[in-house]
């Protein structure tokens, strides 16, 4: 069953065995609470859920990585799968990955960069790169030390003022 609001959304809902009715807002909502293996964040805040789709008690979830060969998307993928399987009248789950459209930072919510954020990470904008801030003084007086940081979303830098390592979150190539 569809139904509309007035705002213009679609809700959808399935109803899976037993009678039991779940809504795409359900499954999102269980998708809020799986977080990201290697960082302090959720997979709705880093962007990386593109589509939910329920139908008959199987549901759809494509996702989006940041990188191609991020070695955590097979553990998001069952994190997924298990969270979404644990909702009432969900029979099915296939979290698909969708290359389509590229993840990039304008994605990820300002929530999801605040954790970042407090977490200790430098993030770049929205889009185009711009000078590295130090999470520890603000300074912009700091350099690449090395382009592979502990992940394949993370570079490591140096801060020339207060001298501590700073790992930033990189973007992928726009």
């Amino acid at each position: 069953m569809v139904e509309g609001s007035g705002s213009g959304a679609v809700t959808a809902t399935v109803q899976g065995s037993g009678g039991v009715v779940v809504s795409e807002a359900e499954v999102w909502k269980a998708l809020e609470k799986v977080e990201d293996p290697e960082l302090p964040i959720t997979v709705t805040d880093l962007g990386l859920i593109r589509e939910v789709a329920v139908a008959g008690g199987r549901v759809r979830v494509r996702l989006v990585p940041t990188y191609s060969a991020c070695a955590a998307i097979d553990v998001m993928r069952q994190d997924i799968r298990l969270r979404v399987l644990a909702l009432p009248g969900v029979e099915e789950v296939s979290v698909e990955l969708a290359f389509d459209e590229p993840w990039t930072m304008a994605r990820m919510s300002e929530r999801g960069r605040a954790a970042l954020a407090a977490y200790g990470l430098s993030l770049p904008g929205r889009r185009a790169a711009e000078p590295v801030s130090c999470s520890y003084c603000g300074s912009t007086n700091t350099t690449l030390e090395n382009p592979f940081g502990p992940t394949l979303c993370r570079a490591i830098y140096y801060c020339r003022d207060c001298r501590n390592p700073i790992e930033r979150f990189k973007p992928p190539a726009e």
